[in-house]
């Protein structure tokens, strides 16, 4: 008569189940405050000690049968403890006596062939990958488990989440915070496409505004370019179609940061463009701006 698996044993394996079978439906360890959760555990553990009390008395019917040797090997496997016993059925080695039982009889070259039984740790591995195979299916099929489209929005959102969180608790850029990055050109060009290109076309040439690529400038009141442009951006200049986008709140210090990067950018780092090329005509005092 073969020892059965302890009750805490299947509670145990049940329980972690649960786990992996709600996490694939839920997407999250938030269940795990879950009452509903819990309930299930425990109405699982009932059910376990239940089934243990059923097993219970069959074995105990089944014990009365056997004859007085078998009852005292019984007991005396039955001492031993559960995890010894199940460590000891995975890997003991067979006696030769138990190997002539099992030898088929046919060989090769010398070498014969033993009809073991599978490990049992093979076997429960395979059932269980079985059963979790089916499971995932079930999730991948009927929920937005494991799609990459889903996760990727989910993905995107929170990212977007911690990004606002994290603009709404930074203190405003202002003109003696702001510092000129590269890593703000491309934001910067995207605002200046959308705000200023009307007046100063497209790349700065200048149209209605003056060219911005010269070094060639009518307001200096910093005395660095990416301070100077970030001044006149937020303040405007008084009596031309220059407005105050800082001022107007249309927009942040963050965004005019930005600008006066793109702008520094086709400044400093791009040749200017020349009236030959469609630039405007220089407009200004010829500017010595300091160094950053």
């Amino acid at each position: 008569m073969k020892q059965r698996t302890p009750v805490f044993v299947n509670i145990l394996i049940i329980t972690v189940l649960l786990v992996i079978f709600y996490y694939l439906f839920v997407q999250s360890y938030s269940f795990l405050t879950s009452p509903y959760f819990w309930g299930t555990v425990v109405i699982s553990a009932i059910l376990a000690y239940i089934h243990s009390a059923i097993g219970d008395l069959i074995e105990n019917n089944k014990f009365k049968k056997l004859s007085a040797e078998e009852k005292s090997a019984y007991l005396a496997e039955k001492k031993v403890p559960y995890f010894t016993r199940l460590y000891a059925a995975a890997f003991k080695k067979q006696s030769d006596t138990e190997e002539k039982d099992i030898l088929i009889d046919h060989g090769f070259d010398g070498i014969m062939e033993l009809d073991n039984q599978l490990p049992k740790w093979w076997v429960g591995l395979f059932y269980f990958g079985t059963v979790f195979c089916i499971v995932y299916i079930c999730a991948y099929s009927f929920t937005d488990f494991a799609h990459p489209l889903s996760e990727y929005d989910q993905e995107y959102k929170t990212q977007e989440a911690a990004i606002a969180k994290y603009l709404a608790e930074q203190p405003p850029v202002t003109i003696e915070s702001a510092k000129f990055s590269e890593d703000n050109i491309a934001a910067g060009e995207e605002i200046f496409k959308t705000n200023c290109v009307s007046c100063h076309s497209d790349g700065g040439r200048g149209g209605i505004g003056p060219n911005l690529t010269d070094n060639f400038w009518h307001n200096q009141p910093e005395k660095t370019l990416f301070k100077n442009v970030f001044h006149v951006v937020e303040n405007g200049v008084t009596g031309t179609a220059m407005q105050a986008w800082g001022k107007n709140g249309v927009l942040t210090g963050s965004d005019i940061e930005k600008v006066a990067a793109y702008v520094y950018s086709i400044n400093q780092m791009k040749k200017p463009i020349t009236p030959a090329e469609g630039g405007a005509p220089p407009y200004g005092d010829e500017a010595h701006w300091e160094k950053q």
